[in-house]
């Protein structure tokens, strides 16, 4: 399937953002196992878990539309030396993330692509969840 103009690149943004999401939330579960912090750890690495399968939907999304899936591209990963900034850091993410989310889901409401717009919003939904546990 061909895809609409512009989201491609929308695809390989938000792939971009997942794939940096999941280095960054490992870099956080090992902080917070290495300072003792077992429920944090494990919540991260459910983090990691739920972004690797954003990753691959969007790797699998894009290859349905004959594409080429960018997984080169990474965002700066921030890290911290406390709770606090981790948190910080997750929350000023998430929400970066899910004002390229709202602005794609937008996007492929115009070019009439409902398919990749309900993908988007479904991410959409988690990442608002994880504003939420920040928060």
């Amino acid at each position: 399937m061909k895809a609409k103009e512009g989201v491609l690149e929308l695809l390989n943004q938000v792939l971009a953002a997942e794939l940096t999401a999941v280095h960054q939330y490992m870099l956080h579960a090992a902080l917070c196992k290495d300072w003792g912090y077992g429920r944090l750890h494990e919540h991260y690495s459910h983090l990691v878990t739920e972004e690797v399968g954003h990753s691959s939907g969007l790797i699998d999304h894009v290859l349905y539309l004959d594409g080429a899936p960018d997984v080169q591209r990474l965002e700066k990963v921030a890290g911290g030396k406390s709770v606090e900034d981790l948190f910080k850091a997750g929350l000023a993410f998430e929400i970066e993330d899910a004002g390229v989310l709202r602005d794609s889901v937008a996007h492929c409401t115009k070019v009439g692509d409902f398919t990749t717009r309900h993908l988007f919003e479904h991410m959409l939904i988690d990442t608002e969840e994880h504003i939420d546990w920040f928060e």
